[in-house]
């Protein structure tokens, strides 16, 4: 019983089961009647919420893709908030976030099954990184609107969280940048099927201001 009652341990246990939350299944099923684990790239996030929702109901698509979106970073900034309310170190509350994104891409509901991390990643590294989260944000912006590629974006923005850390900050407040490589490790790895699509050129584009 003394393993539960450690802060760190159940901050662990919650981060993961909420990152685990899927909201673009629950979205989709409940406002759209479609399941998006069964559909498209057969991923829960917010692209191919927006591309399977698309195929039945293109006004409605744009409004639960953005609605994923949101929520799906919410979850991995609230965790990492209340941990910093209770005065988890940083050494905790880079954990927590790595949790919230295994819960994400892994999803404890979903039979381990999951989505490629993205947003949940955003959501965490906007608390504890937020100038080089936000420049990274904008390359991701900048490159959606011109490449109309949302895999190919994601990780160009991801790139860019990674070298304005470097450039910026003054690393992650630790004695080690290990926690930020494993993310965005994680986050790679969900990508490695649009990788070898966009080296073969078969990556689809989206119209994401449709």
């Amino acid at each position: 019983m003394e393993f539960f009652g450690n802060i760190n341990i159940i901050f662990f246990i919650v981060a993961y089961l909420v990152g685990s939350i899927p909201f673009g299944v629950i979205l989709a099923k409940q406002f759209a009647g479609v399941d998006v684990t069964s559909s498209g790239s057969k991923s829960i996030g917010a692209t191919n919420v927006l591309r399977v929702v698309k195929e039945t109901n293109p006004a409605l698509a744009k409004k639960l893709g953005i609605a994923t979106l949101a929520l799906d970073a919410l979850k991995g900034t609230l965790v990492v908030l209340a941990g910093m309310y209770v005065g988890l170190s940083l050494e905790t509350l880079w954990g927590v976030a790595i949790l919230a994104l295994l819960g994400h891409c892994y999803s404890a509901y979903l039979k381990l099954e999951g989505g490629k991390g993205v947003a949940t990643a955003l959501g965490v590294l906007i608390v504890l990184l937020p100038i080089p989260t936000i420049i990274g944000g904008l390359v991701w912006a900048i490159s959606a609107k011109v490449l109309k590629i949302s895999s190919l974006s994601s990780l160009l923005g991801l790139i860019g969280v990674i070298v304005s850390t470097w450039v910026f900050a003054d690393g992650l407040g630790i004695e080690s940048n290990i926690p930020l490589y494993i993310i965005a490790f994680i986050v790679i790895y969900k990508h490695i099927p649009n990788i070898v699509r966009i080296i073969k050129g078969e990556e689809k584009k989206i119209e994401i201001n449709n």
